[in-house]
């Protein structure tokens, strides 16, 4: 099946750090289901921030096995990207490698990236800026969810009329945008009877108490503020006539927002009896879930992009009461794997002092997703009753936690969602071969110096100029020249020192035309000779003389 290059940077693939974000744990999943599943003969990693090669291999290590030949690519080696076919980006930041690509041909390889969090500025930024980069219909941005998809449109929408508007347009490529979910790694997860007896002593928790279990980061603003979930389960409380326990597996970056986050569940829940499970581990994480009868997430927040914990917990085989937001809408079935409760919102046009103010820098991106959080309902009357129902029904908890648990095999499994990379990499690998080549153009952006400060020196170097020595040749003296301060890191775009002593030997014969030396040359090394010639001029081996005037 089609491959791809992966662009490797440790960080985007880690979730062992401490107090990882959803994206260090979506690019773990995906790296290690890459290496498990990938259905290929090679895998093609390109070390594009040049980071040491015993970090990217220690890396692969812990998550591997890798079983098949690895082919590295350095920083310089955008090239080499055809010979995979595609690029995956492990973020939606597209636009400086479709830029990059441009110079070599458009038709060199296909890009994908991958949605996360979309609310952040410079993620708007980057997705805005799709529009003008120079994307094909090869390339496309990966979304993890449909309602995530949406929100994607609904912003290139936006930025499609404002430039209808300002220039007229009237062709407007539009992005390509496909689904594909994140996935988990089912075998990680299960429910253990040993495990439920340990953690339930070790957090004094009754055997028959029920429990409902919160896994993810601890934050008001930017995840989900747990007042609906702490009213939702003191009603539960009072309804069932008996404790409730809330046990809470996550972290926060600050301890200030641990703090602030515990404490806005405990003032919601009185009377529920809150745990706080351990060690923020892969691990820990999944033994406790062994500890819960019931997964609860009411996420609220526009910083949700997919939600990776309710399909982790439909894979241990837990009930998910979960709000009807977001990704949840995709991965939960109502009445089935669960409940997905109502939500509510402003309407459209609400919401445009937030933005501005946002945009302004006039509130934080904490401020801003928290402060669209507060403006967002969920229904706690339904929430609680959905508890209480699952709380005194067994059965119920069972059926529900098995349909989740083969649906998270089935469809959430990383070997199943790898395969669809791979025939969307096939499906643009086709349209690229149909394309045919496209010819290398040069990035408007960044353009040619020589280009945009034309208007700088007194002349251009033309083929009929004539070179000649400027003084007496003496062999030896190129190398000297190559190591000069402020030559050395430009040497590779400079002629060799073979190449240079055969100009000046050359010159030192008789003057010659730009165009005659170059002649001498490969045509592949013509522009690195043109350009030499000056550096030559410049340090006092050459003289030139021309038509247009020098002095």
């Amino acid at each position: 099946m089609s491959n791809a290059v992966i662009q490797l940077d440790v960080e985007a693939y880690d979730a062992s750090i401490p107090r990882p974000m959803g994206r260090n744990s979506a690019g773990e999943g995906f790296l290690r289901g890459f290496l498990k599943h990938a259905d290929v003969d090679v895998f093609h990693f390109w070390n594009v921030r040049a980071l040491p090669q015993e970090e990217l291999e220690a890396l692969l290590e812990r998550l591997g096995p890798v079983n098949r030949p690895i082919r590295w690519l350095g920083r310089g080696d955008r090239p080499d990207v055809a010979a995979a076919g595609a690029l995956y980006i492990p973020t939606p930041e597209m636009k400086g490698e479709a830029w990059a690509r441009r110079a070599l041909g458009s038709h060199n390889h296909s890009l994908t990236g991958v949605t996360h969090t979309i609310a952040e500025t410079y993620i708007l930024d980057e997705l805005a800026a799709l529009l003008l980069a120079p994307l094909e219909p090869w390339d496309a941005l990966i979304c993890t969810s449909d309602p995530g998809r949406r929100a994607v449109e609904s912003l290139l929408e936006g930025v499609a009329g404002y430039l209808q508007d300002r220039f007229g347009a009237t062709r407007i490529p539009p992005a390509q945008l496909v689904t594909i979910p994140l996935g988990v790694h089912v075998e990680d997860f299960g429910r253990d009877e040993a495990l439920r007896r340990k953690w339930r002593e070790r957090l004094d928790i009754p055997e028959d108490a029920p429990v409902a279990l919160h896994m993810g980061r601890f934050s008001v603003t930017t995840k989900l503020h747990p007042g609906p979930s702490g009213l939702a389960l003191q009603q539960a409380a009072e309804r069932l006539g008996r404790p409730v326990y809330w046990l809470m597996f996550g972290g926060a970056r600050k301890a200030e927002e641990e703090q602030a986050f515990l404490a806005a569940a405990a003032t919601f829940a009185p009377d529920v009896r809150i745990r706080q499970g351990p060690d923020a581990t892969a691990g820990t994480r999944n033994e406790l879930v062994s500890a819960a009868d019931v997964f609860l997430s009411l996420s609220d927040n526009v910083q949700e992009t997919f939600g990776l914990t309710p399909v982790e917990a439909m894979a241990a085989g837990l009930p998910c009461v979960v709000s009807d937001w977001d990704g949840y809408r995709d991965t939960v079935r109502h009445g089935i794997d669960g409940f997905r409760i109502l939500t509510t919102q402003p309407r459209a046009g609400l919401g445009s002092d937030l933005a501005y103010a946002y945009a302004m820098r006039l509130m934080s991106y904490e401020d801003y997703a928290g402060s669209a959080s507060l403006m967002t309902a969920v229904d706690v009357d339904q929430t609680a009753e959905a508890l209480t129902l699952l709380f005194s029904d067994p059965d119920l908890r069972a059926r529900m936690g098995a349909a989740g648990q083969a649906r998270a095999r089935e469809v959430f499994d990383w070997g199943a969602v790898i395969p669809q990379y791979q025939a969307l990499w096939a499906e643009l690998a086709r349209r690229r071969a149909a394309a045919g080549r496209q010819p290398g153009l040069e990035n408007p952006y960044r353009p040619d110096p020589f280009r945009m400060f034309a208007g700088y020196p007194t002349a251009v170097l033309e083929p009929d100029d004539l070179v000649a020595a400027a003084r007496p040749f003496v062999e030896g003296e190129a190398p000297f020249l190559l190591d000069l301060p402020g030559v050395r890191n430009a040497a590779a775009r400079l002629p060799t020192t073979v190449e240079a002593e055969a100009l000046i030997a050359a010159v030192t014969v008789r003057p010659q035309s730009v165009g005659d030396l170059l002649a001498a040359f490969p045509s592949d090394r013509r522009p690195f000779l043109e350009r030499g010639i000056l550096w030559l001029a410049k340090f006092g081996f050459v003289r030139l003389s021309g038509k247009s005037p020098r002095n």
